[in-house]
């Protein structure tokens, strides 16, 4: 089973994504976690070209394609071949976070850009996406407490965050099958227990769907 995560900075999915890999490796799942951009050393070298401060200005269609182009290598390369060995895949952000941040955000177009990367990924969705929903407000509090150094996409200002947030909302209800809302307003343990609840779900579905 393939999953993935979204939202914006400061939502508390990656903490939630490392409890519940824990969790399902206590249950005796194999579970493999990965990021994107990144996941093998092609897409962290394209990672580090994309985010780096040194690429502002870039042409919102550079950016696109280099988030696609380093998508297709982490899937062709480390997704498919997990998920053919039997393990639960998670990935901190997948397809939707360019469809939000560059089809919305950007202005390339929220279906366009979907479409686009269904298209390149030959049709190739998660099994389920969650997506992490917390106001700007919030988000940019708790990335203020954080001691690490912002990246490009960290320090754009509060009308293409609500501009991401919106796209991402759009996508929820465009995508009801496969996205859920997480509301990451909550409390660390709260967001891992209805994280948790909602993967564990899915993946009883997913194995009388395969039975």
């Amino acid at each position: 089973m393939f999953i993935t995560i979204e939202g914006m900075d400061g939502s508390g999915k990656t903490t939630a994504l490392q409890r519940v890999k824990n969790h399902l490796e206590d249950l005796n799942y194999k579970v493999v976690m990965t990021r994107e951009p990144g996941g093998l050393p092609i897409s962290e070298k394209l990672r580090e070209l994309i985010l780096n401060k040194d690429s502002q200005g870039m042409e919102p269609w550079t950016e696109a394609l280099l988030f696609i182009a380093a998508r297709k290598e982490h899937l062709e390369k480390v997704i498919k071949p997990y998920l053919q060995k039997g393990y639960i895949v998670i990935s901190d952000r997948f397809m939707d976070s360019t469809t939000a941040y560059q089809g919305g955000a950007r202005g390339l177009g929220i279906d366009y850009l979907n479409n686009l990367q269904k298209t390149i990924l030959e049709g190739f969705l998660p099994d389920l996406t969650l997506y992490f929903e917390l106001s700007f407000e919030d988000a940019e509090k708790r990335l203020s407490e954080r001691h690490e150094e912002k990246n490009r996409l960290d320090e754009e200002g509060r009308k293409f965050k609500e501009s991401v947030k919106a796209a991402f909302e759009e996508l929820a209800k465009k995508e009801l099958k496969r996205i859920t809302v997480i509301d990451a307003s909550k409390t660390p343990d709260e967001v891992f227990e209805d994280t948790k609840k909602i993967i564990l779900e899915k993946i009883e579905l997913w194995k009388k769907e395969k039975h």
